[in-house]
């Protein structure tokens, strides 16, 4: 007998085949005002590409079938190999070719942060594990073009669109990704703990080698890491470890395990001891955290736009899930209480977005002071609050979708698992806020800059002229007092920064609602504490992701 207990009915997949550029109307408007038209055909078949159910798969089985360490191959030869499933080496070939790595180096063209950080977003909201190599290698790409002995062999490499997954010395490589090791266990991210030491290489000034470990070593199989070490007198100094030595022979970089992490899965993440590993001197002997700083601003922007993402594609697929299912006899998406829930995801992720698009301005035109005080000021703020919002935001779309959120198969759960590494890596909370208020002690001009640029476009609108007015009194607080109030600082610093994008940017419904809901009494406790009568639901709704 054929058995059929029941039909299945009001059950829904999760969102796939789609364009993630053409259905995003906040985001081709910031494009827009960025002056990135120019880019407009690349993403938008970039974003056909990733939308589609294939791409998702692919995102599926890459955090599915997790990295392989293999330390030895079949006779007992050390090889420190890490295999990856197809689906990691397609996904990692695609951003490639997008030119997702070197974009905002490899032409002057204005507007092409802004279309790095779409194309970021983009890709963040299928898979997120890939984008570690890709953000890592983005920020080394200024530091190396510096270096006279590593430029010639690294620059056309980094800026190459083909991907090469063979293991082999970088000289035989078409191209060549660059992973970070800084954190020590002893250390963490303070790194001027570290313990690792590099000896010079007898007849040269610049060749070193390395003895010690590092806790966290992203990326293993890069074809080289930019590592701190401690030179003989005992200052920290950056240095580039490649994969295999200049003979041709592997570098000793031994791995010792992969990290069993909560998310970012697909990609690895390892341990690793230094053998009188062969090293490069990176700049100046005693600048290594200088160095590091640099590398971890553009990496902690990556951070703000990842979270963004992860935050986009929650609200998508919430939407899209919300307008096809019902309970109670009425679609979710129509109901007081779930549009709420809607509202305030939508509010959140524009403002996110374009405040991740001013960040991305201002690393293009970092030359002008507003713009420097954007980047050095905001950025640690912001990566502080968007990638902490994220945690949350992320396990209430999860919930949306109830029981079928917290199944692992799906988008949803993996976005929740995913979403703390921003917040995590490349400094903790506090160790953002902790470098805001370095930021500001080091330059109060840059930071009061800031809030004057904010208040030009204030007047009119008393709840973001009185936040204006206490953050600059915060900032006449004594420094040791201000610093216990980082974390406050920061978060008001953000939301009212991004109340201020919004109004210059975004239709007055967006801006209004968002000013009302952030900077009025009563929100921020949990997503969906907002009054949706001050909202105009079914226009931002539909701004959001048209039904």
């Amino acid at each position: 007998m054929n058995w059929q207990t029941h039909d299945v009915s009001n059950q829904f997949d999760e969102l796939s085949d789609y364009n993630l550029h053409t259905t995003d109307q906040p985001l081709r408007d910031a494009l827009e005002q960025a002056r990135a038209q120019s880019f407009s055909p690349r993403l938008q078949a970039y974003g056909e590409r990733l939308g589609r159910a294939e791409t998702y798969e692919l995102a599926g089985l890459a955090n599915r079938h997790t990295p392989e360490l293999k330390t030895f191959d079949a006779r007992g030869r050390r090889i420190d190999q890490v295999d990856f499933h197809p689906s990691w080496h397609e996904l990692m070939a695609m951003h490639r070719a997008h030119g997702l790595v070197s974009l905002p180096f490899a032409s002057e063209d204005t507007g092409r942060w802004s279309a790095w950080a779409a194309s970021f977003y983009m890709a963040n909201q299928v898979e997120a594990g890939t984008m570690c190599p890709a953000t890592m290698t983005q920020a080394a790409i200024p530091l190396l073009s510096r270096e006279p002995s590593l430029a010639g062999l690294t620059h056309e490499r980094l800026l190459s669109t083909d991907y090469d997954a063979r293991d082999l010395p970088i000289e035989q490589k078409r191209s060549i990704w660059i992973g970070m090791g800084m954190t020590e266990k002893q250390g963490g991210s303070d790194v001027r703990a570290n313990a690792t030491v590099a000896t010079p290489v007898a007849g040269s000034d610049r060749e070193f080698t390395l003895r010690g470990h590092k806790w966290f070593f992203s990326a293993p199989m890069s074809d080289a890491h930019l590592v701190v070490a401690k030179t003989p007198d005992g200052a920290p100094t950056c240095f580039f470890v490649p994969r295999w030595r200049p003979d041709g022979s592997k570098n000793a970089v031994e791995l010792q395990r992969l990290k069993d992490k909560v998310g970012n899965r697909s990609n690895s993440s390892s341990e690793v001891e230094f053998k009188d590993a062969y090293g490069v001197l990176m700049g100046e002997p005693g600048r290594g955290i200088p160095t590091i700083i640099e590398m971890a601003t553009y990496t902690r922007l990556n951070c703000v736009v990842g979270s963004a993402a992860m935050v986009r594609q929650g609200l998508v697929q919430s939407l899209a899930y919300t307008r096809q299912r019902k309970a109670f006899g009425q679609r979710l998406a129509d109901q007081p209480l779930m549009q709420a829930v809607l509202c305030d995801l939508a509010l959140e992720s524009e403002a996110n977005m374009v405040l991740m698009m001013r960040l991305a301005m201002a690393y293009e035109r970092d030359h002008d002071s507003i713009e420097y005080a954007w980047k050095r000021v905001m950025t640690p703020a912001a990566k502080f609050w968007v990638c902490k919002r994220a945690v949350e935001i992320t396990g209430e779309t999860m919930e949306v979708f109830g029981g079928n959120g917290y199944v692992d198969e799906g988008v949803m759960a993996r976005l929740y698992r995913e979403a703390p590494v921003n917040s995590i890596w490349e400094g903790s909370g506090n160790v953002m806020c902790l470098d805001l208020m370095r930021a500001i002690a080091k330059d109060p001009s840059s930071a009061m800059a800031l809030l004057s640029d904010l208040a030009q476009d204030a007047t009119g609108h008393p709840l973001l002229v009185e936040e204006l007015s206490l953050l600059q009194a915060m900032l006449k607080t004594d420094p040791q007092h201000l610093q216990g109030m980082g974390r406050l600082f920061a978060q008001r610093l953000v939301t009212a920064g991004q109340a201020t994008l919004l109004l210059r940017h975004a239709p007055s419904f967006v801006a209004e609602a968002f000013i009302a809901t952030r900077l009025g009494r009563g929100w921020g406790s949990v997503v969906g504490c907002v009054d949706i009568r001050q909202i105009d639901v079914a226009r931002l709704l539909q701004r959001a992701y048209p039904a």
